[in-house]
C-alpha cells in the first residue's frame, strides 16, 4: 500500500511496525487498530499488555482491495474508507483473548492483508500496550525468559527476604543489555511492569484518560514522544489541561508498592520489611535498549515473627533487676493488687542512658531516655494495669534497677543531689593524700568513700567500663573502703561535705568512688574520680 497523506502517520488507530504504542481504553468503548502485511509469507507477532484491567481483544484478517494494492493505476484509496470497509465487513477472526495476561498471537507465515485489532475493557477505563512486528525473530525486543522462570525465595528473615533467579538467556547467550528489576507490595503479584508503573505513577501524564471531546490522536501520539504538526493550537491546551489535573490527581495516597532496579544480578536481598507481613514479589527482565520487559512467574513470602517478649511482672515495693541487649527492649507489667491513688517507679540505670514508656491501660503516660536513677510518680487508678517498655542503647547492652510501688514513703532508693560528680581539690593534694568534695541532699543518707589503686596510664575510658553504678559496697575489698559518715542540710546550698583520704603513696594514681545507701539498703554510685598524689613533697 502507498501513503503519501502525511496525517495518517499521526492516525491513532495504525500501529507502526516494530514499535511498541502505549493506549487508552474507555470502559466499554471498543477501540480499534488496524497494521498493514504488504506481501503473503510474511512473518507476524501481535503482543498485547494489559496495564490495571482484564482485556478483551481480537485479531482479524481482511483482505487489501485491490485499488489499495498499489498496482493499478490512480490514486490510492483513502485510508478512512478502507477503514470503513472493514468495519462493515467482518474479516476472518485469527485470535482472541481475555484476561489479564500479557498475550500473544505469532504467525510464522501470514497472508497480505489488513489486521484489525480490537480491544475491549469491561471492568474500568485502563491503559494498555501494543507490539506488532512482520520481523520477529530479528527484533526480539523482548526479553526471553530462562527454561524455569520461576522467582525463588532463598533465605526468610524477620525484616530480609532473599530472591533468586535464573538469568534471561538474551543476556547469558545474545549479550544484549538485560536489567533486572524487583517489585515489592503486599496486595498481589503483577503480571506487568506496565501494570507496576500503573500504581506508581497514577499521577503521572501517562496515567490519565483525555476528556471526551478531545482529539484522541493527541492523546495516544502527543503524550507518548510523538511530534504533532496539526492542532498545535489544541496540544497545547490539552496538556495545560494534563498539568492542572495532575496536580489534581498527585494529592492521591500513593499505593505501598516498591520498585528496585539491581542491574544484571541474580540474587537480591530485600531489607527493611515488617516482621509477620506477607509480601508478593515479580521479577521483570527489561531490555535496556528497547525498555521492553518480560516478567517472571512471580512469588510471595510471610516474613518471620517477632520474638515475642517475655513480660515481668514486677511486685510492689521490690526491686527487679533488668538486663538489655545492645539496641534490644524489654517489658514489663505491674498490676497492684489494692486500690491506690499515686504509683511511683523508682529506675535505676547502671550503664548507658535508656528509654522508658509507661502506658496505664494502653495509653502513654511518660516517655523520656534516663540516666542515674530517676523517680516517677503516676496518678493511679482502680485495678488499673501498667506496661513498661525499656529500651536498650545503641552503644552497647544495659543494666538497670526498677522499682514500682503504691507506698512511696517506704523509699527504697536512698535521694540523690543533680550532680553526682566528685571534686578534687588539686592545691591540697600531698604526697600522701587527697582533699574530694561531694554534694549530698536534704535527706539524711549514708555514704561511704572507697579508694583503688590503678595504673598511671589508666584511661577515661577504662574508668567509663567500670561505671557500673548499680554495683555496691558489698562488690569491693574491705582494704579499699576509706570510711562511712551520714549528713544532710535543709538548705540545698550548704549539702556538701569533705573528706580527706589519708595513707596514699607518693605519685601514684588512685580511683575515688562515692556510694549514697539509702534506706531500704540499696546503694548509688557516685561518677568515679581519679586522683594522683604529688611525687614530691
Amino acid at each position: 500500500m502507498q501513503i503519501r497523506d502525511k496525517a495518517f502517520f499521526h492516525d491513532s488507530s495504525v500501529i507502526p511496525d516494530g514499535a511498541e504504542i502505549s493506549s487508552f481504553l474507555f470502559r466499554d468503548t471498543p477501540k480499534r487498530y488496524f497494521f498493514v502485511v504488504e506481501e503473503d509469507n510474511t512473518p507476524l507477532a501481535v503482543t498485547v499488555t494489559p496495564c490495571d484491567a482484564p482485556l478483551e481483544w481480537k485479531l482479524s484478517l481482511q483482505e487489501l482491495p485491490e485499488e489499495a494494492s498499489g498496482e493499478g493505476s490512480g490514486e490510492p484509496e483513502p485510508l478512512e474508507q478502507q477503514k470503513q470497509q472493514i468495519i462493515n465487513e467482518e474479516g476472518t477472526e485469527l485470535f482472541s483473548y481475555k484476561g489479564n495476561d500479557v498475550e500473544y498471537f505469532v504467525s510464522p507465515s501470514s497472508p497480505s492483508g489488513l489486521y484489525q485489532l480490537e480491544l475491549l475493557s469491561t471492568e474500568k477505563d485502563t491503559h494498555f500496550k501494543v507490539y506488532a512486528t512482520t520481523t520477529p525473530e530479528s527484533d526480539q525486543p523482548y526479553p526471553e525468559l530462562p527454561y524455569d522462570p520461576r522467582v525463588d525465595v532463598t533465605s526468610l528473615g524477620r525484616t530480609t527476604v532473599t530472591l533468586a533467579w535464573k538469568p534471561s538467556p538474551t543476556a547469558s547467550l545474545l549479550k544484549q543489555p538485560i536489567q533486572y528489576c524487583v517489585v515489592i507490595n503486599k496486595e498481589h503479584n503483577f503480571k506487568s511492569l506496565c501494570a507496576v508503573e500503573a500504581k506508581l505513577s497514577s499521577d503521572d501524564a501517562f496515567m490519565m484518560a483525555p476528556k471526551p471531546g478531545l482529539d484522541f490522536s493527541l492523546f495516544d501520539f502527543a503524550h507518548f514522544g510523538f511530534p504533532s504538526d496539526n492542532n498545535s493550537g489544541k496540544e497545547r491546551s490539552f496538556l495545560k489541561s494534563s498539568s492542572k489535573l495532575s496536580r489534581q490527581m498527585s494529592s492521591k495516597p500513593r499505593v505501598d508498592l516498591q520498585k528496585i532496579c539491581i542491574g544484571n544480578k541474580n540474587i537480591f536481598t530485600v531489607s527493611d520489611l515488617k516482621p509477620d507481613t506477607q509480601y508478593y514479589f515479580d521479577m521483570f527482565a527489561v531490555n535496556v535498549n528497547t525498555n521492553m520487559s518480560t516478567a517472571y512467574v512471580g512469588t510471595f513470602a510471610r516474613t518471620k515473627e517477632e520474638a515475642k517478649q517475655k513480660t515481668v511482672e514486677l511486685k510492689d515495693g521490690k526491686v527487679t533487676d533488668v538486663f538489655i541487649k545492645r539496641k534490644g527492649a524489654k517489658f514489663l507489667r505491674f498490676a497492684p493488687v489494692s486500690s491506690h491513688q499515686k504509683v511511683t517507679f523508682f529506675v535505676h540505670s547502671c550503664l548507658d542512658a535508656v528509654q522508658i514508656q509507661i502506658r496505664r491501660d494502653g495509653k502513654l503516660l511518660l516517655s523520656q531516655n534516663i540516666e542515674e536513677v530517676r523517680q516517677f510518680q503516676l496518678r493511679g487508678k482502680p485495678k488499673a494495669k501498667y506496661l513498661i517498655r525499656l529500651k536498650g542503647s545503641k552503644k552497647g547492652a544495659s543494666m538497670l534497677k526498677i522499682l514500682a510501688t503504691t507506698r512511696p514513703n517506704k523509699q527504697s532508693f536512698p535521694s540523690l543531689p543533680e550532680d553526682t560528680r566528685i571534686k578534687a581539690f588539686d592545691k591540697l593534694r600531698t604526697c600522701s593524700s587527697a582533699t574530694v568534695a561531694w554534694l549530698g541532699t536534704q535527706e539524711r543518707n549514708k555514704f561511704c568513700i572507697y579508694k583503688k589503686e590503678v595504673d598511671g596510664n589508666y584511661s577515661e575510658e577504662q574508668k567509663k567500663r567500670e561505671q557500673n553504678q548499680c554495683l555496691g559496697p558489698d562488690t569491693r575489698k574491705k582494704s579499699e573502703k576509706v570510711l562511712c559518715k551520714y549528713f544532710h542540710s535543709q538548705n540545698l546550698q550548704k549539702a556538701v561535705t569533705t573528706e580527706t583520704i589519708k595513707g596514699l603513696q607518693p605519685g601514684k594514681s588512685y580511683l575515688l568512688d562515692v556510694y549514697v545507701i539509702g534506706h531500704g539498703g540499696h546503694s548509688v554510685k557516685y561518677q568515679s574520680k581519679l586522683v594522683k598524689t604529688r611525687k614530691f613533697c
